[in-house]
């Protein structure tokens, strides 16, 4: 950036784009000076650079914004498990399958562990009866991802919300969120705060504290 740039030549982009073309370093200099911008190469693999004139502090602070963002917009894909036997009780496999349903409405995938003891391992079809039996009564919110299969003494089945189930998900989770506070001038966004910006704190507070022992 600015100096540091040591091409004789660079291919220069104006403020909004515009082609300005190849000119020596020098001169691109200049020009940002000129307009109290910084001279900063976008393409610096390109033969000549490719610079740009922009407010590289502006920039900075947009991008940052930006990825935060993302960051906040973005879903994670979260895996929940339920675990039950083959010869659960109708009680346990409703209390069970509420938690599957409540999982899928959040958008959430589920893994559906079937775990077999002693000689429950021998009757493999009472857990695929069960975990079909239980995508068939979630079929609405919910489809199977990956199909039973057995794992040792377990069987497991994934099950996914469909898509309109997810984004009912994402409208609520949106819905009830707090709308971000729009940035406002002097705000430091993580990881952009300046040398100085501390040391600069400490005398202001010191005079407040002065005004108040007075």
């Amino acid at each position: 950036m600015n100096e540091q740039i040591r091409a004789r030549e660079v291919r220069l982009v104006g403020p909004e784009g515009e082609q300005v073309g190849i000119v020596p370093v020098e001169r691109a200099l200049q020009l940002a000076a000129d307009v109290d911008l910084d001279l900063v190469e976008v393409a610096p693999m390109a033969r000549p650079p490719v610079c740009k004139l922009m407010d590289f502090g502006k920039f900075k602070y947009e991008s940052a914004l930006k990825a935060r963002e993302a960051r906040r917009n973005q879903q994670q894909t979260v895996i929940k498990e339920m675990k039950l036997r083959p010869k659960i009780d109708p009680h346990d496999y409703a209390t069970k399958k509420g938690h599957v349903v409540r999982f899928l409405k959040a958008g959430d995938k589920v893994k559906v562990t079937i775990m077999f003891r002693g000689r429950e391992q021998s009757r493999p079809e009472l857990g695929f009866r069960l975990l079909r039996r239980l995508s068939e009564e979630i079929s609405e919110l919910g489809f199977v991802e990956a199909s039973p299969k057995q794992d040792g003494r377990n069987m497991i089945m994934v099950l996914a919300p469909h898509r309109a189930t997810k984004a009912a998900a994402a409208a609520t989770l949106a819905a009830n969120a707090r709308p971000p506070r729009e940035p406002r001038e002097g705000d430091v966004v993580e990881g952009d705060v300046a040398e100085g910006d501390v040391a600069e704190a400490a005398p202001a507070s010191a005079e407040a504290d002065a005004t108040t022992a007075e």
